[in-house]
């Protein structure tokens, strides 16, 4: 007997969860949070554990209508998943189906292929540029009758690289209308360059009031350490987000993520803190690798990314065995995420003893080499 498979999904791999870390290691492999949850947090998820019998508000109304004040939206325009992975699939089954196409740049979010191919609509994957940012100039070039949605990480996972609020201005105006731009702003809350802390926001909140095509993904898997219950939201345009709460998964946003989400919106200042940490610790993690000779890209999220192409096993080995577990892509790079001040503590420890096992000569040793087998 031969059961029946779904034709096309030859052509879809799965999705690829960040290394688990053995004890005693430090997992910079999955962009988490390094912070244990708030206080304020725990307490807001405990008093819902009482009450777990029941299904969740599946229209989340206290967190649609919390950020809809916050971003001054209308609440019909939000809505929310488990995570924003899962809106970036309902804004796909939204808006694309069988011929349509969808594009994004590449590399981006891993998961933006498979989404699409499930689908049923065609991926169109845009290279990005020299120094690993979107090529806006190549995703506009590649707009044709068939395209249906654009995907804009920003910032970019795994580059960490940014698209300035001007270029994104231009290129979201250069778009034809019919076409939806989604900004998907994970990782915004550590762009030091376009987020503002006044008001909360980076650049995609600004272009969705002032354009009709532009939705905007956010996630409180990231800045507010919220990765494990699973919520996000969207802002689109009303009759996309409609069609997002068609294709949604009934009741997919549990009580207790609702009721975290809800709790960290009010203890922003102290996971400003954090971040603030986070982003330290980031920039530190930058400047050891670049002082190890790895040449990584200058980023603003909450990861380093550095191109190591055929040197990615290198670089993940020595790290690994430093006891730090990082996310490799194979002939393209290696992703560390930002970690507490010891995790980045056990990156220089590794480097440090790489240097020592595999130092390459300087060149004061090397002209003494020539000279003695003149």
């Amino acid at each position: 007997m031969t059961l029946p498979v779904r034709a096309g999904l030859d052509a879809v791999p799965a999705y690829r969860q960040g290394r688990s870390a053995p004890v005693g290691a430090s997992k910079l492999s999955s962009n988490e949070s390094p912070h244990p949850p708030l206080p304020s947090v725990i307490d807001a998820v405990q008093e819902r554990l009482g009450t777990i019998q029941r299904y969740p508000d599946m229209s989340a109304a206290e967190l649609r209508s919390r950020l809809a004040a916050r971003y001054a939206v209308d609440p019909a325009q939000v809505t929310v998943g488990a995570g924003s992975v899962e809106l970036a699939a309902q804004l796909i089954h939204a808006t694309a189906g069988e011929g349509d196409e969808v594009m994004f740049a590449w590399r981006s979010f891993e998961a933006y292929p498979a989404l699409v191919r499930i689908a049923g609509a065609t991926p169109i994957a845009v290279p990005l540029d020299a120094d690993h940012g979107h090529d806006l100039d190549a995703m506009r070039a590649a707009i044709t009758p068939r395209t249906r949605l654009i995907f804009i990480c920003n910032p970019n996972n795994p580059t960490g690289t940014v698209v300035s609020a001007e270029a994104l201005e231009q290129f979201v105006a250069a778009v034809p209308r019919d076409v939806l731009v989604v900004i998907d702003e994970a990782y915004v809350h550590f762009d030091r360059t376009s987020y503002s802390d006044e008001g909360g926001q980076g650049a995609g909140i600004d272009l969705l009031r002032r354009f009709p095509h532009v939705a905007v993904l956010h996630t409180f898997s990231k800045a507010y350490g919220l990765a494990g219950l699973r919520v996000g939201y969207a802002i689109a345009p009303v009759e996309i987000a409609e069609n997002q709460r068609k294709v949604a998964i009934p009741f997919g946003v549990s009580d207790l993520a609702q009721a975290a989400a809800v709790a960290s919106l009010d203890a922003e200042d102290e996971l400003a803190l954090r971040i603030d940490e986070v982003v330290a610790q980031r920039e530190r993690l930058r400047a050891l690798l670049e002082d190890a000779g790895w040449a990584p890209v200058a980023s603003q999220a909450n990861f380093v990314w550095v191109p190591a192409g055929t040197r990615s096993e290198e670089l993940e080995t020595l790290l690994r065995e430093g006891g730090v577990i990082t996310r490799a892509f194979p002939g393209e790079g290696v992703r560390i995420s930002s970690g507490s001040a010891d995790d980045i503590d056990r990156v220089e420890a590794a480097l440090a003893a790489s240097a020592r096992t595999t130092r390459t000569p300087h060149r004061s040793d090397q002209r003494m080499n020539e000279e003695v087998h003149a």
